[in-house]
């Protein structure tokens, strides 16, 4: 028997030995241009900000980040997914009330693709908004009559209405703004915020997403608030309405605070043991989710507690901010996170999707999230918050001019349309009453100031102190960025 357990013990010493060396030569081999690329930081006299080590599942580089003065310390976007139709809001077309009906001439559409659901039809009909629409404001920016709240801030907004992009489908087009790519895997914008940036709360995530519960439209998947191939601290959080507003985060019945530190003690002496035998630094980042969890059962409870808020509050927001998980109520818990320090809180608001009946939808969509989202704006101003967050509000393209399905006096609806579309953003560092960018008298290509997805993408990272061309990760023998190849800072909307 004893010498039995001696084989076993001269076998564990000699798979020790293995492991010794092939973790020394992984080091050796794989880490050497991280190395020399810190080596040469030093030579060339970079401050730790610009130049900080980042570990890449395999390799550590650094990542350099060009010091940008920042004047946005936290993001809110409120993403309407579906497409909302620029026409019918905020992109004012006069001449089309006399093509009504009229064929979409060839040298407007030139030649440019349709979806499969126009593909076959046999007419292109124009289709004039049924929405009226006025000047508002000291700005005097067109609003439709679909979003009064919205129009009573324009003094505040900074619309950009020649948004293109290269998506003409939802699932893609979708992906392209969240993550910059139309394939799925790249990681999510709050997450590369994330990675860049950090959050100014150790209680709660960097990135948080809430979305409208019991709304149908176009699936939402979590890869569009993943963390794709960075870290996974740096994925997004989704909260939920309801008793568990983080799933898995409370303890089991029986299970106490006590035993769930004494088992997250243990467990990082043995992810310890495994990190410094493998150097895989994705156990580090589970610890680091572990530990947040821990943290956030502390926080959660308070930061979900509303009884705080006034009756002033919930009317500013309208009466669906009473009822948790509706729009309304994830804006004014939008707000509550931006000032516990959350670096980028997403929405998601499903529904925009009107190829038929329009008319009918969109009053529906523009009902449940013009009040609240002009709240969240005048809040975020009366608490001293809007001159350094940044509010975007907006989808992943717009629609057709030309009606999709039968097109009557009141009735018509819209094919999904990439070449042109609106969305605004407001607070800081943008131009607030400004209108960028203009399309033609059909509302279908771009005239003047085209701004592309990596275009906004990059001016958002700008507003937040960071050079897009810089906020790198190497993965799998490339250097990844947000706006992939391309994109320029939309200087023209700055403050």
């Amino acid at each position: 028997m004893s010498h039995h357990h001696e084989e076993l013990r001269s076998s564990n010493r000699d798979l020790q030995e293995v492991e010794r060396l092939v973790d020394r030569r992984r080091f050796l081999t794989q880490t050497s241009m991280g190395l020399g690329a810190l080596a040469l930081n030093t030579l060339m006299g970079q401050s730790p900000l610009q130049a900080t080590g980042t570990q890449t599942g395999t390799q550590e580089i650094p990542r350099f980040i060009k010091q940008i003065a920042p004047k946005a310390k936290r993001v809110v976007y409120l993403f309407q997914s579906g497409g909302p139709s620029h026409l019918d809001l905020f992109d004012y077309k006069p001449k089309l009330e006399q093509l009504r009906g009229q064929e979409l001439p060839d040298s407007v559409r030139k030649g440019q693709r349709l979806t499969g659901m126009s593909t076959n039809q046999t007419s292109l009909p124009i289709a004039a908004s049924k929405f009226s629409f006025q000047q508002y404001g000291e700005s005097q920016q067109w609003v439709s009559e679909l979003l009064p709240y919205t129009a009573g801030i324009s003094d505040e907004l900074c619309y950009i209405k020649t948004m293109h992009t290269e998506a003409i489908n939802h699932d893609p087009a979708i992906t392209f703004f969240q993550t910059g790519s139309q394939l799925p895997g790249r990681p999510s914008i709050g997450s590369w915020l994330s990675y860049g940036l950090g959050s100014e709360n150790e209680n709660l995530p960097t990135f948080i997403v809430l979305v409208t519960k019991n709304k149908g439209g176009q699936p939402l998947y979590a890869r569009l608030w993943g963390n794709g191939f960075l870290p996974a601290q740096h994925q997004g959080v989704q909260f939920r309405s309801g008793k568990d507003p983080v799933l898995y985060l409370q303890n089991p019945d029986n299970y106490d605070d006590h035993d769930r530190k004494q088992m997250l003690g243990y467990l990082k002496q043995l992810n310890a043991a495994q990190y410094d035998t493998y150097g895989d630094p994705t156990i580090n980042a589970r610890m680091a989710q572990y530990e947040m969890a821990y943290r956030m059962q502390s926080s959660i409870p308070d930061l979900m507690d509303m009884s705080d808020e006034s009756e002033a509050t919930y009317e500013l927001y309208g009466k669906d901010s009473r009822e948790p998980g509706s729009y309304a109520a994830n804006c004014l818990l939008a707000r509550r996170l931006l000032e516990k320090g959350v670096t980028f809180v997403q929405l998601y608001h499903q529904g925009w999707d009107q190829h038929l009946f329009l008319p009918g939808g969109i009053t529906n969509q523009a009902r449940e999230t013009d009040q609240a989202s002009a709240a969240l704006v005048k809040d975020l101003k009366q608490r001293g918050l809007l001159e350094d967050t940044l509010v975007v509000w907006g989808g992943e393209f717009g629609r057709t001019v030309y009606s999709q399905g039968k097109l009557t006096k009141d009735n018509y609806g819209r094919d999904h349309h990439p070449k042109c579309f609106t969305i605004w953003m407001a607070g800081a560092g943008v131009k607030s009453g400004f209108s960028f960018g203009e399309t033609d008298d059909f509302g279908y290509n771009i005239v003047k100031d085209p701004v592309h997805v990596h275009d906004f993408q990059a001016t958002l990272l700008h507003l937040m102190g960071v050079d897009h061309e810089q906020l790198i990760f190497k993965h799998q023998g490339r250097r990844y960025r947000l706006t992939d190849v391309h994109g320029n800072v939309v200087k023209e909307v700055l403050a």
